[in-house]
């Protein structure tokens, strides 16, 4: 059974959107902001660019100077999202567990992405039956949590830390899909998965830190290996006649 959760978290449906402001707003925010739209009722692989242009109000010409790709659209949605989750960060959470910590920091991202729940739902069957997208969507996801883990005060830099934001990507895709389905103002269905998700992940590190014990920082190379040898080797006795 998972434990009760202490850190704070924002109320459910109170962040604003992270896809942009409405009509009125920039072409490039007005075109995340279209694709989002087109997502909540297509499937992403169906959505053409020149819809999406149409929807946005804007010249497939101007749309071409701002994205290169529907993918590119999808990834300027999730550095707005990244940003406001790391500029609503609450103060009184320094105190608390690195897991406490995360688990305010992927809630609070779950209120961001809110108003974009169906979009979601909609990307989440679409990967099913697209591996190419399913592995470009976890490029973006894993340069997104090591922005999460930063936040959390969480190291993610370096080896170590690319298996970490990893490990958080494969995770909180699965979190995704309970919370796509989650009707409950509370989140409670959402928050138990991710509270498991995050006790999970715990351990995989406590494990990962234990077998880096016992290896070294660096392996010799095979010049200083065999360099090491030869002066090991007792000194030859002198030739006589």
């Amino acid at each position: 059974m998972a434990r009760r959760p202490t850190g704070r978290r924002r109320p459910s449906g109170g962040a604003p959107s992270a896809a942009g402001p409405a009509a009125g707003g920039s072409p490039r925010d007005r075109i995340v902001a279209a694709l989002l739209e087109l997502l909540a009722e297509k499937s992403f692989e169906s959505i053409g660019l020149a819809e999406t242009a149409e929807r946005a109000g804007v010249s497939l010409a101007d749309m071409r100077d701002e994205f290169i790709s529907k993918l590119a659209i999808y990834a300027a949605h999730i550095k707005a999202i990244d940003r406001q989750v790391l500029t609503g960060g609450e103060d009184d959470m320094a105190e608390e567990s690195p897991r406490e910590r995360l688990f305010d920091v992927l809630m609070r991202r779950l209120d961001v992405m809110a108003p974009q729940k169906e979009a979601v739902r909609s990307l989440l069957r679409s990967v099913r039956r697209d591996p190419p997208l399913a592995l470009a969507l976890n490029g973006l996801a894993v340069r997104s949590q090591q922005w999460m883990l930063a936040a959390a005060n969480i190291d993610s830099a370096g080896p170590r830390g690319m298996l970490r934001a990893q490990g958080l990507a494969v995770m909180f895709a699965q979190v995704l899909r309970v919370w796509v389905d989650d009707d409950d103002p509370g989140l409670a269905r959402t928050m138990a998965a991710l509270d498991r998700g995050l006790g999970r992940g715990a351990r995989w590190v406590a494990l990962l830190d234990d077998l880096c014990r016992f290896v070294p920082p660096r392996c010799p190379s095979l010049r200083r290996r065999r360099r090491s040898a030869e002066d090991d080797r007792p000194d030859e006795e002198p030739v006589t006649a």
